[in-house]
């Protein structure tokens, strides 16, 4: 078997002004673990959805086990042994198992679907790649985000694959189950499978890769062993710049009180939480999976009215009980699912960009399509949003750029408190450093930033203070040089700590 799996040479593919790929390479070796890593916006999903015939490449060639495929469409890639692991996780919430496994591909026994059989095979299967004991009756609802990329994967092998493409696989596992697909991975690895892993995880990508393709703006920028070169001059290839300084530095002297909570509650979310955010200062909420944190956010944007207590905007007291209501008094959110809540992917940029603000460059009803005009391109390259025009529709950005366009959104407002929930998720080093210079921006400009991560290093480093929340109340604080990200992941687990009220 020739040891390279996959090659695809000099392929370009452009999407009217946009330049997706330009002579871009990839080379996926049998046996070894490959990482694509770039920006939103490089080319990693066009290449890959390329190599899965989902778009037709302009310009290159590309060849499974050295023949070149002419014609290439979702059928052919999967009969040359190719499969696509995909973020979401595409499986029906009802079937067993081994109906997962096996859909489509069901044996039979006559007319019948032979249900012992198929069974049998499924439990086979699981023990012999992945050494799991998993009964093949039960439900894909009842199993964990692992337990269920697992069946993707073996869904994959019982179809014979010999390369597995993952697309950002661990966006939705918590670090033990991170561990436990890497064992499978590395196993597949020894199996003489080839592996292609994308991820924005530069840590994954380190652990768990022989080899990375770096793509920078639709072209190969190199490929290189992450163990010999290390991280940092990988995210250097990725930005084209130094990033030595991930977190950016800020020097602002924080003022009065711009958002100030008093005793807000929430049954079953959240107790008698208090807090101050003063103007140019960034405050964290840091809490794990169920913490009550994202719940306080939303509560304070009016997505989830609060039972009892207050919410004060610059000293007046307010009560909140929609969204409309939080923005007409001066509080903006960049929400964490960017595509469900932040974005109305079918309008263009500028149209996003200006709908929470059209009144601004509106007159009798009528917009200022000049005004517009000057204010979306100056934030397009203030946030460096990769597009030919503000006229390009949102659905056609990376997800980075979509964030960017959340972030542009709110800071045409003016708002005077921001909540941020997640604002990195899911984009890439170099969009990740220009949104903390956006945080940095607007805290230097005086307003009020509530910032909640589960990265807890972010926090870290971001935060001027970090309140810790467990079981829906503000057990901690930490400010300052005293914060560090291990003492608050141990706080947020409910280690026993000294709870400092000074500012509570």
């Amino acid at each position: 078997m020739n040891s390279v799996a996959v090659e695809m040479r000099d392929v370009s593919k452009v999407f009217g002004p946009v330049k997706a790929l330009n002579q871009a390479s990839l080379t996926i070796e049998y046996g070894t673990i490959h990482g694509v890593v770039g920006q939103n916006g490089a080319g990693k999903s066009t290449i890959i959805k390329v190599l899965a015939g989902i778009y037709r490449h302009d310009e290159g060639s590309i060849f499974v086990e050295g023949k070149e495929l002419k014609s290439i469409t979702p059928k052919i890639i999967e009969k040359c042994g190719i499969h696509f692991i995909h973020q979401d996780r595409l499986l029906v919430s009802t079937a067993t198992v081994a109906e997962a496994i096996f859909l489509r591909n069901e044996p039979t026994f006559g007319p019948f679907i032979n249900h012992r059989k198929m069974n049998a095979q499924a439990t086979e299967l699981l023990q012999r790649y992945f050494d799991l004991e998993l009964d093949p009756t039960t439900l894909i609802t009842d199993l964990s985000t692992a337990q269920q990329k697992i069946v993707q994967i073996t869904r994959s092998l019982s179809q014979n694959a010999k390369v597995l493409v993952l697309d950002e696989p661990t966006a939705a596992l918590v670090t033990k189950e991170v561990e436990s697909l890497f064992t499978v991975l590395r196993r597949l690895k020894e199996e003489g499978i080839a592996i292609v892993f994308i991820s924005h995880y530069m840590s994954e990508i380190e652990s768990i890769c022989d080899t990375v393709t770096v793509l920078r703006n639709g072209e190969n920028v190199g490929q290189v062993s992450p163990k010999e070169v290390g991280i940092e001059k990988i995210v250097t290839m990725m930005t084209n710049r130094d990033t030595s300084e991930m977190y950016p530095r800020r020097n602002v002297e924080v003022g009065a009180p711009v958002l100030e909570v008093d005793n807000l509650s929430l049954a079953s979310h959240f107790d008698s939480v208090s807090f101050q955010v003063g103007a140019g200062e960034v405050v964290g909420l840091a809490g794990l999976l169920g913490s009550g944190d994202k719940e306080v956010l939303q509560s304070l944007f009016g997505l989830l009215p609060p039972d009892s207590g207050t919410v004060s905007i610059d000293g007046t007291s307010h009560k909140f009980r929609s969204p409309v209501n939080a923005v007409e008094n001066g509080i903006a959110m960049i929400p964490e699912d960017r595509r469900a809540h932040g974005v109305a992917v079918n309008l263009s940029i500028a149209e996003n960009i200006t709908l929470a603000s059209v009144d601004k460059i509106s007159k009798r009803g009528f917009v200022n399509r000049q005004e517009e005009i000057e204010s979306v391109d100056a934030l397009i390259e203030e946030l460096g949003v990769k597009t030919p025009s503000g006229d390009m529709l949102v659905r056609n950005l990376s997800g980075g750029n979509q964030q960017k366009v959340v972030v542009a959104k709110w800071l045409s407002c003016d708002s005077r408190v921001y909540l941020l929930d997640e604002p990195t998720v899911a984009v890439d080093v170099g969009s990740k450093i220009e949104i903390y210079g956006l945080i940095n921006r607007l805290a230097a400009e005086g307003k009020g930033i509530v910032f909640v991560s589960s990265d807890f290093e972010e926090l870290a480093e971001m935060c001027d203070r970090v309140l810790v929340i467990y079981k829906g109340e503000i057990i901690g604080e930490y400010e300052g040089s005293s914060i560090n990200s291990e003492q608050l992941l141990a706080a947020a687990s409910g280690k026993k700590i000294t709870i400092n009220r000074s500012a509570v």
